[in-house]
């Protein structure tokens, strides 16, 4: 059985800057799409305030904000808690955290692995006050220099059982796909899963981080990866989130949302 529709959830870097948050808004209504996960520039272009009332009076549904995280950048913490602020203001399910790479010009994993735990620890209390639940998200391996030092989501549950309440994960299946241990740690996760995205990794992958498929054009089993997160208890809102310069990104706004419900139907 693939995914009920009133599930998808537009993630609005899938038309990048094609499109204002305000024309995304407008995009998800035209286009009988119920959720929307806007990033944080194009939230601060438009207005957090105006954004939420916009988004409410559309009747969207919220199902993250992007992105907290990079605690290995200066500011972070104050940046985090903004970021709270904001989910808090739209509603958001959850604030998805992307918790950086290594300190600028260090080699020391073990130090920055560290800070984002004390960084995660430290915004945790304006969080939980919030309301606002950090999913943690773990990204491929490539991107641990420069994005996230948290590479599977064993070792994200790990931080989060280290936390405590008010922090989950958000599995993104071009992230996960690969991992040999992952039908046993979305079981683990159980619960703590506030977040599911959607995509494909394509064979071959001209950019490892900006060449992301639209659902049923690359490699990853989708169905098999959400009747995992189902069995463990998620049913949330489906977010399909592509980062695509050399594809998506360079087409209509309003096609790229006729084929993202298309694909959502058949391959998800």
């Amino acid at each position: 059985m693939m995914a009920d529709p009133a599930r998808l959830s537009f993630n609005t870097i899938t038309v990048r800057d094609q499109w204002s948050l305000e024309q995304c808004i407008e995009g998800c209504a035209r286009h009988g799409i119920r959720g929307i996960s806007p990033w944080r520039d194009k939230l601060a272009q438009y207005g957090v305030e105006r954004a939420a009332r916009h988004i409410r009076d559309a009747g969207l549904h919220v199902s993250g904000l992007c992105r907290g995280g990079m605690f290995t950048q200066p500011n972070a913490i104050e940046d985090n808690k903004r970021a709270i602020d904001e989910a808090a203001a739209l509603g958001a399910d959850c604030l998805v955290m992307v918790v950086g790479g290594l300190v600028p010009g260090s080699k020391d994993l073990a130090r920055a692995r560290g800070m984002v735990a004390d960084g995660m620890a430290a915004i945790l209390p304006h969080a939980r006050a919030a309301g606002v639940g950090l999913a943690l998200e773990p990204l491929n391996p490539m991107t641990c220099a420069d994005r996230s030092v948290l590479s599977t989501t064993a070792q994200a549950l790990d931080l989060a059982d280290a936390l405590g309440d008010g922090v989950g994960v958000a599995l993104d299946v071009y992230h996960i796909w690969w991992d040999p241990e992952i039908a046993r740690s979305i079981a683990r996760a159980g619960e703590r899963i506030l977040g599911f995205h959607v995509c494909d990794w394509l064979v071959p992958t001209r950019d490892t981080v900006f060449d992301r498929g639209m659902m049923g054009d690359g490699a990853v089993d989708i169905p098999g990866l959400r009747a995992l997160v189902e069995a463990a208890g998620y049913g949330g809102m489906i977010e399909v989130e592509i980062m695509s310069q050399l594809d998506w990104w360079r087409r209509d706004p309003d096609e790229v949302l006729r084929v993202m419900i298309e694909r959502f139907r058949d391959a998800v």
